[in-house]
């Protein structure tokens, strides 16, 4: 038995433009900062999806108490829809499900997301949850790995839902510059994705390498002005050191090389690290192109981002499939999956 993905899907709150929401906003918050349009143009985001217009709610000066309270009224119905989507692609009832995972690092609840979901959608009393905290934009790979195991193990059909809401932490005044490549880049969203016994894209192998010697390049911390994060432009440079041997690792296990890999499903930290994701790869220009896309529609989503990446990808039924991302730590993370039947609505 090889656990497989059967069923995706994402939700989005509403859409902005990234020019209006510069001129109508990040241009006055931004200000003191000579390089902030340059930076805020260079992000490669032409639209993005965010549950806070700043230009009606400025919530930089918002505590964090007050964030948690936005964060549980918005996550809870778009969460809820791309969970109730996913199990409809994938033909399942929300009664069979034996594992709801919940990736998120924007809020906290107590109950949480997946107490509150299970109620909501009609989870069986017996479901396991598991809630996946502060892994931030790789935390969609582990999660996949440990749902993957849970329906291995119980051979009961198992969700992941990756939801973050960024819009909700962003930062006042003044601001350093890599607050404002933060603000260029991020945005919302949510992503689930069925996994059951048999089916759709097997989950063959998941792989991790933490460099914790720079560990400072990137940080998420917990303030009285919501969550913070830190960014390094030396982060491209770390993945660049790293990212073959990874997925030379992973392919290497299965016999597989990079040419064998038909769907490149790599998180979209940044136009940068695409093109060092291409370079070190040796990766055609088209390999990458799903994961442009998603950037340029939807901004960097953290956890859900790479799941948007892969629901392109299977659209066109590609047969083998590295999903690439990273994070704090630094932490790179990779799956394999190989398509062992036609996917759904293909």
């Amino acid at each position: 038995m090889m656990p497989g993905i059967t069923g995706v899907a994402t939700a989005f709150p509403r859409q902005f433009d990234q020019q209006a929401l510069w001129d109508g906003f990040f241009a006055r918050h931004y200000a003191g900062v000579p390089a902030a349009k340059r930076l805020f143009t260079a992000a490669g985001v032409h639209t993005r999806q965010v549950v806070v217009d700043p230009r009606v709610e400025d919530v930089s000066g918002w505590g964090t108490g007050q964030r948690m309270t936005r964060y549980a009224s918005e996550a809870l119905p778009l969460g809820a829809s791309a969970v109730s989507k996913a199990l409809a692609d994938a033909g399942r009832d929300p009664t069979e499900v034996g594992m709801l995972a919940v990736a998120s690092c924007t809020g906290y609840t107590a109950p949480g997301l997946d107490v509150l979901l299970a109620r909501d959608l009609g989870l069986g009393a017996d479901a396991q949850r598991l809630v996946i905290g502060h892994m931030g934009c790789y935390a969609a790979i582990p999660g996949l790995g440990a749902v993957a195991d849970h329906v291995r193990a119980h051979r009961r059909p198992a969700v992941l839902l990756c939801l973050e809401l960024t819009s909700l932490h962003l930062q006042p005044p003044p601001t350093p510059l890599d607050q404002v490549v933060v603000h260029a880049l991020f945005a919302d969203a949510a992503a689930a994705v069925v996994v059951e016994p048999t089916g759709g894209y097997a989950v063959r192998d998941v792989i991790a390498r933490t460099d914790a010697t720079t560990a400072a390049y990137m940080t998420w911390d917990v303030t009285d002005l919501g969550f913070r994060m830190g960014l390094s432009p030396r982060v491209p440079a770390v993945l660049a050191r790293h990212v073959r041997e990874v997925v030379g690792d992973l392919l290497g296990r299965h016999g597989l090389r990079v040419s064998d890999v038909d769907g490149w499903a790599v998180h979209p930290g940044g136009p940068r690290i695409l093109d060092v994701v291409g370079e070190r790869l040796d990766l055609p220009e088209r390999a990458l192109a799903e994961s442009r896309a998603v950037l340029r529609e939807h901004g960097n989503c953290s956890s859900p981002t790479v799941l948007m990446v892969l629901d392109r990808i299977r659209r066109r039924a590609a047969r083998h499939v590295v999903v690439l991302a990273f994070g704090p730590g630094l932490t790179l993370y990779a799956a394999l999956l190989s398509h062992v039947d036609s996917p759904r609505g293909t």
